[in-house]
């Protein structure tokens, strides 16, 4: 097996691990187990958490970017390109339901740990903003832009959270479809 490839499986791994238990409930023997490597050979890649989370955080600024720029590629409508956003609450929903949303938990964690991740972890929140808000911007909403870039986040970060709480498929759905609504109804303005 590759260095590299062995490094990726640890990122990989510890990417699932911090988000199905947490970052501080994971262990470096819980990732070698994931990896089935021994401890001795995971120091060779990775000498401390801290530089497994700082590769996790780039891993998942890496992937959040590539899917948004593969929706920016899908439509020119940036209203579909929200809807792409939006949905994701139903694609990623049984994985939403057991462990709450990916960044939201990541950031939430860090920040309660008073981390010195945590804000390279949030980059990955002002990538969404960011993203959204350009969208915003091309419906014609350039005054307002921002302010519903985050409604929209805020929205889908509570859904994520109470879905986790109440395990409550219908709700995703229901709230998923009003989001849907809601721009909709901001697109129709513009």
């Amino acid at each position: 097996m590759k260095s590299g490839s062995t490094k990726q499986q640890i990122v990989d791994a510890a990417d699932a691990l911090f988000y199905a238990q947490g970052f501080g409930e994971t262990s470096f023997a819980d990732i070698a187990q994931a990896v089935s490597i021994s401890r001795g050979n995971f120091y060779y890649h990775f000498r401390t958490k801290d530089e497994i989370l700082d590769a996790v955080i780039d891993k998942r600024l890496s992937d959040r970017d590539e899917m948004l720029r593969n929706w920016d590629e899908i439509s020119s409508d940036p209203a579909r390109r929200i809807a792409c956003f939006v949905r994701i609450l139903i694609v990623n929903q049984a994985k939403i339901i057991a462990y709450g949303c990916p960044v939201g938990t990541l950031t939430t964690e860090l920040a309660r740990l008073d981390h010195d991740a945590k804000d390279k972890a949030n980059r990955i929140m002002a990538l969404f903003r960011d993203w959204l808000t350009r969208q915003f911007s091309e419906l014609g909403c350039s005054a307002d832009a921002e302010a519903h870039a985050l409604h929209v986040l805020s929205w889908s970060q509570g859904v994520a959270t109470l879905a986790q709480t109440f395990k409550d498929e219908a709700f995703v759905a229901r709230e998923v479809d009003q989001i849907l609504a809601w721009v909709d109804e901001v697109s129709q303005k513009n």
